[in-house]
């Protein structure tokens, strides 16, 4: 959710310097929602080869968008530890006064320890939890909340049955932001989605980064020949 971006540097270390990969990157003091997210994620999508489209936790809507409207080259969707609509109880919970409280605490000393553990599990390395601070700090306070807000209200399930390309959802079996139920609930308006689960928390290409680029590669290498590595 803090969309800089910089939380990709394990993964794209695990998928190797072969990979071609374009990390889209939010605004981190521009307050904008799904609406206004998505042209921009939309202008960065290549024009000139095939590509797989990957969302991860609150862009996976966006992802579910932009692929229901099939644009030219896209071979592949990948949800990872995502939802379609509002995940419950997970997020669900965050609403009202607790939301803003939260959100108002962001960047204070007494919220890293907490967004440590929800985010990356109990166990996460040193350099992984500098790595979500120095993102966090990057992205304003009013940003996150909006973004959190934008989560309460978000419903795209209507648009799963128009995406046409293979699409696989990456789950993170300790994830603690993302039940189970919001895999599930994808699957019944994407008959065909591809469930892969592994060990991980709800950062699971940041603590799983070995694992979750396996998974994406086996993916792309059952696409048609004529696609590329995300």
């Amino acid at each position: 959710m803090d969309g800089t971006g910089d939380l990709f540097a394990p993964l794209a270390q695990a998928l190797g310097p072969h990979a071609s990969i374009d990390v889209v990157r939010y605004p981190g003091r521009q307050v904008l929602g799904y609406d206004e997210l998505e042209p921009l994620v939309r202008a960065q999508l290549p024009t000139q080869q095939p590509f797989v489209l990957l969302g991860e936790s609150f862009s996976g809507p966006l992802a579910i968008s932009i692929a229901a409207s099939r644009p030219p080259g896209l071979q592949g969707l990948i949800l990872c530890c995502s939802f379609a609509r509002r995940p419950a109880p997970g997020l669900a919970l965050m609403r009202a006064g607790l939301l803003d409280l939260s959100m108002n605490l962001l960047h204070s000393k007494l919220m890293r320890v907490p967004m440590r553990h929800l985010l990356l599990g109990g166990s996460s390395a040193p350099h992984l939890s500098d790595m979500l601070q120095a993102s966090l700090k990057q992205v304003s306070v009013a940003v996150m909340t909006r973004r959190m807000k934008e989560v309460q209200r978000v419903d795209v399930r209507d648009k799963l049955p128009l995406v046409r390309v293979p699409a696989m959802y990456l789950q993170a079996m300790q994830d603690r932001v993302v039940p189970r139920g919001a895999a599930r609930a994808i699957q019944r308006g994407l008959s065909a989605l591809h469930l892969v689960q592994l060990d991980g928390p709800h950062g699971l290409l940041q603590a799983s980064p070995a694992a979750s680029a396996r998974a994406i590669e086996n993916f792309c290498r059952g696409l048609p020949p004529s696609s590329v590595s995300p």
